[in-house]
């Protein structure tokens, strides 16, 4: 059991959240008990994720995507009352981190996302107003089109979309930015990689692709977002005396 002081002391210097201006809050955003014993991870601060950390009895939920969005509405109210209410009513703390945990170098969703899908990281460059936003290297071999989007159907248990008027062209370099990065691409193509991979789609991705010559894949926005927040709770269980578990609830985005 630890206190609450104490894991976000350790976050929070890890993740460094002062350094970017990000669209929400990050850290601590709901304060619930004091001590913590067990702690949920999961992509999204979902009411169905609440409803798994209070079946499980954990203290708090350690997410990607949290509360209290830039340009959304203040008032507290309908599903958002619901969700707080259950926080609150069980003392439950709500830690979230999103470009935080995006960027992080270690246990971040694009280093994570990397490791898992065998990927070589070469580097990693400036994407809006974030550095480190946007990565690039190397598949782990190079590959027929056709072959990586299998890959990636396999390890992620998800079927990717791609966009490729050629799926037996070979590839062997890619950028990635993970969830909803799409608008990366044209960076993407400046960095003069084979294949841009991210999480969602656009009408407009698909001309951008087809026209400037890359193969974009969309693999999926939670599906691209679970593993940084599951390795960030491996380092904090290895780091202090708490319990951690995961929740993938099923989300076809």
């Amino acid at each position: 059991m630890t206190d609450i002081s104490t894991i976000m002391t350790l976050l929070n210097s890890w993740l460094q959240p002062d350094r970017i201006r990000d669209y929400c809050p990050n850290g601590l955003q709901v304060e619930g008990r004091k001590n913590v014993r067990k702690i949920l991870c999961g992509v999204t601060a979902s009411e169905q994720l609440l409803d798994a950390a209070i079946e499980q009895g954990a203290d708090a939920v350690l997410v990607h995507h949290g509360y209290f969005w830039k340009g959304e509405s203040a008032a507290i109210v309908g599903m958002k009352r619901r969700r707080i209410a259950k926080l609150l009513q069980h003392e439950i703390s709500l830690i979230a981190y999103h470009l935080p945990l995006d960027i992080h170098p270690d246990y971040g969703n694009n280093a994570a996302l990397a490791a898992h899908l065998g990927f070589t990281v070469e580097g990693r460059v400036k994407a809006g107003d974030v550095e480190g936003l946007l990565w690039r290297g190397a598949l782990p071999q190079p590959m027929l089109v056709s072959d990586l989007a299998e890959h990636i159907g396999n390890r992620l248990q998800r079927a990717p979309m791609v966009i490729c008027d050629d799926p037996g062209q070979v590839v062997s370099t890619v950028a990635w930015c993970t969830g909803g990065a799409q608008g990366f691409i044209d960076q993407a193509v400046s960095l003069g990689v084979d294949v841009y991979l991210s999480g969602e789609i656009s009408e407009q991705t698909v001309h951008s692709a087809r026209e400037q010559g890359i193969v974009y894949v969309a693999a999926g926005h939670h599906a691209t977002e679970r593993y940084g927040v599951q390795a960030l709770g491996k380092a904090l269980a290895e780091n202090v005396d708490v319990e951690i578990s995961y929740f993938d609830g099923d989300n076809p985005v």
